[in-house]
């Protein structure tokens, strides 16, 4: 079985990918560290890298034919990533979703390196839900497609007010056997 998982920043994508990899003994892929080390590598950010791909194609086409790949050659694995419910349509599409001031919060206390340092949650806010209608507006121009269209998906798990544990127990009880 492959599992993809998208949602919002700060919903649990990439934490709750990783337990529930570690608990069906499948590997786990996030195209959100992929994008980060390629930012990284040309000596941006991930906003920067996201601000190219509004005219160089490439900063999406590469991870996305990546993960295309993936659903085509191998099997029992769980991708974290935007369009992955797209790249990979047999996949059990799951959307974690989360209310932005809580997301902020969430990613504030992690800030990546990768990513522009904020000084405090509601900054965080206001860039997490530009880059997000920013990504929606790429995704639309290269691939006509809204990863935020809850209808795509298998599963919609609203996690702003619920702990690792409560998620991955709802992810449980609806996977396929």
């Amino acid at each position: 079985m492959i599992i993809t998982i998208s949602g919002l920043p700060g919903s649990g994508k990439s934490t709750i990918g990783k337990i529930l990899a570690q608990k069906l003994g499948y590997k786990f892929y996030s195209m959100g560290d992929l994008r980060g080390k390629t930012a990284l590598q040309r000596g941006m950010t991930i906003d920067e890298l996201n601000k190219l791909g509004e005219t160089e194609e490439w900063t999406d086409k590469d991870i996305d034919a990546y993960q295309e790949k993936l659903g085509k050659t191998e099997n029992n694995f769980i991708v974290d990533g935007r369009l992955s419910f797209h790249f990979i349509p047999q996949s059990f599409k799951i959307f974690l979703d989360v209310d932005p001031g809580s997301g902020a919060e969430r990613v504030f206390k992690h800030q990546r390196p990768d990513e522009a340092q904020v000084a405090t949650p509601e900054e965080l806010r206001k860039m997490m839900l530009k880059r997000v209608g920013d990504d929606d507006l790429r995704y639309k121009k290269y691939y006509s497609v809204s990863f935020r269209d809850k209808s795509k998906f298998d599963l919609v798990v609203d996690t702003t007010d619920l702990t690792p544990t409560q998620i991955l127990d709802r992810i449980m009880r609806v996977l396929p056997k």
